[in-house]
């Protein structure tokens, strides 16, 4: 009698979490009809039908919602196997990672390599865009962990905190501005650099702003463009802290002296808990303590 193999049971599982065949094949780094062998396979085995298909659509039936648990079971104590073992070097799976641009100008390049050292046989799918597009995407499944910042309209089963980041003031030490105390119209006497429009930051920025009639705000969609017109001197801005940081310790830029930032940008690792595996588990660990340090 044939056996049934993890790779059967692998497809079952990600075509049951994505609702789709095309996307279970992406995640797996194989073709649509090789998922739907291994499910057709399964189904042969075992002599139950797991799955309906309908106008592209994906709907298990009874016998596959209650086998879903149990395949679940089946890898959840593979992966204890080899973690048990001490063989992470074992994982062969695609991590889709989203992250927004902040982390990806601060620390994810540390986070990408404590990742490869522990899991080298995982590939990472990564995706850098606005916290609002990532909440879209780990909600359609597009993605497996978001590392991003809030407010969030849906709530995940799985959140860790990963910090606030404050905002500073700074400008290009070319500027010349100072480092004495700015008044409201001493800092608008140059144009502000900032967030995007409808972020959270631009919001409280424009209101702080707005009795002040010389005031010129010019939000960016690209907190890495922000940085450059900084250091270019094209105006002051209000920027994570982290993202600065080189470029005051190299003296490109220079902290402002100014009573009032817009909030910290409060961070979490969001995914859905009741069907992660190790792999996402560990990893959503594993950007606490990057972020921490």
């Amino acid at each position: 009698m044939a056996r049934i193999d993890i790779k059967h049971l692998e497809a079952f599982i990600h075509v049951a979490d994505q609702s789709s065949f095309r996307r279970a094949a992406l995640t797996l780094n194989t073709t649509q009809p090789n998922i739907s062998a291994r499910i057709a396979a399964l189904e042969t085995r075992i002599d139950q039908k797991l799955m309906d298909r309908d106008a592209g659509s994906v709907r298990l039936t009874p016998a596959g919602a209650l086998l879903l648990s149990k395949a679940r079971g089946v890898i959840d104590a593979l992966d204890d196997f080899m973690v048990t073992a001490g063989a992470q070097g074992l994982f062969e799976d695609t991590l889709r990672l989203g992250v927004t641009e902040m982390i990806a100008h601060s620390w994810l390049g540390v986070y990408l390599s404590a990742l490869r050292d522990q899991f080298p046989g995982v590939t990472v799918d990564l995706t850098v865009d606005f916290s609002s597009t990532l909440s879209d995407a780990l909600f359609d499944r597009s993605i497996d962990l978001a590392l991003q910042n809030g407010p969030f309209d849906q709530q995940t089963s799985g959140s860790i905190d990963l910090g606030g980041y404050p905002h500073v003031w700074v400008a290009s030490s070319a500027l010349e501005i100072g480092r004495q105390a700015l008044t409201l119209k001493a800092l608008t006497r140059h144009p502000v650099i900032t967030h995007a429009r409808r972020t959270l930051p631009f919001q409280q920025l424009e209101k702080h702003l707005a009795g002040e009639r010389q005031a010129r705000l010019i939000p960016s969609t690209s907190l890495s463009a922000c940085l450059r017109m900084t250091v270019e001197g094209l105006g002051v801005a209000c920027l994570p802290h982290v993202m600065v940081a080189d470029d005051l310790e190299r003296g490109r830029l220079v902290s402002l002296t100014y009573p009032w930032v817009p909030d910290d940008l409060s961070f979490m690792a969001r995914f859905h808990a009741e069907r992660a595996p190790y792999l996402l588990r560990r990893a959503a660990g594993l950007a606490e303590e990057i972020s921490g340090r």
